[in-house]
């Protein structure tokens, strides 16, 4: 492909296509401005796509599709939008790490670590803020990713691919297992469902203001350590070999993930799978270059998010289709895809 770079480092090569990257990068952000027009414009009443452009530009509290657009419809789409890069951007940086074609934040317990701790919060606080409850989040998600990562590091073959899915399948399955048990008994079922389902119906600016700045210094940092991440994508030996630090590498990866996925998850549920497709398909279109995998899998993500979210108000109206109901469609034919390749993702 034209504009294809190289870059060798021992026997290994990383594979980078930079005028590809950033065809998608611009195309992408057209794409994702017009989307959430659409998304804006799109609902129990739909409205016109000149009306939306008139009350962003010349916003006339007076005017009550004025009023919808910027407090009911604006917010919504932002946090699509943001909810998307951070959940992609945090699959990229887990399969960049740990070798993982099949890494991805709910994949690896984090998803269901934080929903234990909200479970936690629903029955005995109930009255918390949105604030603490994106605290408990982060604190559920940490919990959720040192069980996977210490179970699948118990034996002596050290922390595989296949290790760290296994571990994160049974880890995630029970934290699961326990949230629905505290549902049963306390009686917040219909919190929990909702929290499962996933969705960013009802979200408000203070939801925007609370999670747009650890978004973006999760987005940042991932850009920042993208370089280390696709020496680490290498091998690990490779990466110290070229004296990389690798261990605080991991460390601050880690802490970009939890970031990511623990202020994605808090405001918008439990959905997967994002991070599993979004990494591979950018990783399909730019190469092997993290540096140039990490903006388009942001971009990629939010675009996906936004989408999804039109398309889970025109599927059945007046009433939703969780958001996370229809990444799955996408996300489990590819995950067995992914099994059936052993693991090789889309090359």
């Amino acid at each position: 492909m034209q504009g294809k770079e190289s870059t060798t480092t021992g026997e290994l090569t990383v594979k980078a296509r930079p005028l590809a990257a950033m065809l998608i990068l611009v195309g992408g952000l057209v794409a994702l401005v017009l989307s959430m027009m659409t998304s804006i414009a799109v609902g129990a009443a739909d409205i016109q796509l000149s009306t939306v452009w008139d009350a962003i530009v010349h916003a006339n509290p007076d005017l009550t599709q004025h009023q919808i657009i910027r407090e009911l419809r604006m917010p919504r789409a932002v946090i699509a939008a943001l909810v998307g890069a951070g959940l992609a951007v945090a699959g990229a940086i887990i399969q960049g790490m740990t070798r993982n074609p099949l890494g991805d934040s709910g994949l690896l317990g984090l998803n269901a670590g934080a929903g234990l701790l909200l479970a936690i919060c629903f029955a005995f606080a109930p009255g918390m803020s949105f604030l603490q409850l994106m605290l408990f989040a982060f604190l559920g998600a940490a919990l959720g990713a040192g069980l996977v990562f210490g179970i699948g590091s118990l034996n002596k073959g050290g922390l595989t691919p296949f290790r760290l899915t296994m571990a994160g399948a049974a880890v995630g399955a029970l934290l699961i297992a326990l949230s629905e048990g505290i549902a049963i008994l306390y009686r917040i079922g219909q919190d929990l469902a909702f929290w499962y389902a996933g969705g960013v119906a009802g979200v408000q600016w203070m939801h925007v203001s609370a999670v747009a700045p650890f978004i973006a210094v999760g987005l940042a940092g991932a850009l920042m350590l993208s370089p280390s991440v696709t020496l680490l994508s290498l091998g690990e030996d490779v990466a110290r070999g070229l004296g990389q630090r690798t261990m605080l590498v991991k460390c601050l990866g880690m802490l970009i993930v939890l970031i990511l996925a623990g202020a994605s998850v808090a405001v918008a549920g439990n959905i997967g799978f994002v991070g599993l497709v979004i990494p591979h398909v950018a990783r399909l279109l730019v190469g092997s270059d993290y540096r140039w995998i990490i903006p388009c899998s942001g971009v990629l993500g939010a675009l996906l998010i936004v989408i999804s979210d039109i398309g889970a108000r025109m599927i059945n109206p007046p009433y939703e289709t969780p958001i996370g109901a229809l990444i799955a469609l996408i996300g489990v034919p590819f995950f067995l895809y992914l099994t059936r390749r052993g693991g090789r993702g889309l090359q």
